[in-house]
């Protein structure tokens, strides 16, 4: 074993007795405090993660108020093309996988699976429609651009917020524990679309537990322990294509459920591949 891999597997180990809870609840304090201190984390984080601020609408690090500020930071007009496509990614990342869920089973790593009900908090009906259909993982690493677009355009039914543990995220983690994305806090997003329905979940982690979307603002904070729900049919909540849905207070992933036969993902995206907002992500079958 060399020496990086038993650093993960420390890392892995570490974690399962963290106070991660409480670790997330001083990095949001911190992410948000307008003290002068904590905006001089944002040129130390820009060095050490080589973020592009040159992409930027705002390219000057002093002007954010606050880390989180900078952390969502909007992008320059034109650099995020929408590709022509039906399908485009709705975030800057890299791909965890596109598979196929063969009983519902959605392949997080080999050997470590989980099923779209876990996924979606429990719900049997929800989860039905997407049991053998399609799911695409993207990981936002703290370099990528951290707000979410829509893939398709698309009405919102449904929001739940699903309680949970904060994992990190990053791959060393997504190898060790099983069921991860199945066990983080969450948010799912019901959509319907021209196409048919899909699923959008915003996956929590460790010192990641903030996620706000455009028509509801910040969910989480409050964390209840219970799952939350909210109900938008009767309400016309229409979003386009590569529209902004929502955002990581910090970052994490994102976890797209799509029945059968709805699409195809792009063949060259792969386990590892890094993509960006609004290039080609699936071809419409239907």
């Amino acid at each position: 074993m060399s020496s990086s891999d038993l650093r993960d597997r420390l890392f892995v180990l570490m974690q399962h007795g963290m106070p991660k809870q409480a670790l997330t609840r001083f990095a949001e304090f911190v992410a948000n405090s307008r003290a002068p201190w904590t905006r001089g984390i944002i040129p130390w984080f820009i060095k050490k993660y080589g973020v592009d601020m040159g992409e930027a609408a705002d390219p000057d690090p002093s002007h954010y108020a606050c880390f989180n500020d900078f952390f969502t930071r909007a992008l320059r007009a034109g650099v995020r093309p929408l590709a022509d496509a039906p399908f485009v990614s709705p975030v800057d990342g890299a791909v965890i996988d596109c598979v196929n869920m063969s009983g519902g089973q959605i392949l997080q790593v080999k050997g470590h699976a989980y099923s779209a009900r876990e996924l979606v908090g429990g719900d049997a009906a929800l989860a039905a429609p997407f049991e053998d259909g399609d799911a695409i993982s993207i990981y936002l690493s703290p370099k990528d651009y951290h707000r979410i677009h829509m893939p398709c355009a698309g009405r919102l039914l449904r929001m739940i917020h699903v309680p949970g543990t904060l994992y990190s995220v990053n791959p060393a983690t997504v190898q060790g524990v099983p069921g991860l994305f199945a066990r983080n806090e969450r948010v799912v997003c019901l959509f319907e679309s021209d196409f048919g329905p899909f699923v959008l979940t915003l996956v929590g982690a460790m010192v990641v537990g903030s996620m706000q979307t455009v028509w509801h603002g910040l969910i989480n904070p409050p964390r209840t322990g219970s799952l939350r729900q909210w109900h938008y049919h009767d309400q016309d909540i229409r979003l386009a294509r590569g529209e902004e849905m929502g955002r990581f207070l910090l970052g994490s992933t994102v976890v797209m459920l799509f029945p059968k036969n709805m699409l195809r993902a792009r063949a060259d995206w792969v386990p590892g591949r890094s993509v960006r907002m609004g290039e080609a992500m699936a071809d419409a079958l239907a």
